[in-house]
């Protein structure tokens, strides 16, 4: 009797073992299966960004200042101060930030789109330091050597070799557009400081002479 009993213990273990074995996977037993066989989505190339362009400008510009390039308008669009009152005027020239400065005390009371000269092996052609307005001044002039010209010059140089003046003209005294809209932008000079028609205008008939003139790189 024992030994049937026994036997039919084995018997049942083993059903219940087989049944097991058999016992379909559920649904998420299979997912997970699959999703394991499944290839990785590739990952997605994110583009590097550019490095910001340096800002070489001593000070901030003016909410009023108009698009880099702007020529034949004034800088700002609010009405120039008049210089023939102003106190401890000084001229505050960027090379690298493109911008003129008219400060009255310290404090800038005008900013101005510019170009002044070229580099060559990292130096501008356009001299640093500091120098003061001659009295050497005229609505236009032509140089044959450069076969360029301007409108509205105001002399910082004993010898009025160096100057502030309009964007360029040509032989017969038309503007050089192509440079005249890189004012503001970078440099392009043999030296001089361009300047907008207006803003070289304004700085012709007002700046007054022995009016201190600081040109930096930065």
């Amino acid at each position: 009797m024992k030994k049937i009993m026994v036997a039919a213990a084995v018997a049942l273990i083993g059903v219940f073992a087989l049944a097991k074995v058999c016992i379909p996977q559920s649904n998420a037993a299979q997912n997970v299966t699959y999703q394991k066989d499944a290839k990785k989505p590739a990952k997605k190339k994110v583009a590097k960004k550019k490095a910001p362009k340096p800002d070489y400008k001593p000070y901030k510009d003016p909410a009023d200042l108009r698009p880099e390039g702007t020529w034949k308008k004034t800088s700002e669009t609010k009405k120039h101060p008049d210089l023939t009152q102003a106190k401890n005027l000084v001229i505050r020239v960027s090379l690298k930030g493109n911008r003129t400065y008219v400060l009255e005390n310290g404090k800038v009371i005008y900013t101005m789109l510019s170009t002044g000269g070229v580099y060559k092996k990292g130096k501008s052609v356009t001299p640093t330091g500091t120098f003061r307005i001659e009295g050497g001044r005229g609505d236009s002039f032509f140089n044959q050597g450069l076969n360029e010209g301007a409108l509205n010059w105001t002399s910082w140089d004993p010898n009025n070799v160096y100057l502030l003046h309009s964007v360029p003209t040509n032989a017969s005294g038309k503007i050089n557009i192509k440079e005249a809209e890189k004012l503001g932008k970078t440099q392009g000079s043999h030296g001089c400081i361009r300047l907008s028609i207006p803003d070289s205008k304004w700085l012709m008939d007002e700046l007054p002479a022995g009016t201190k003139v600081v040109i930096k790189d930065i």
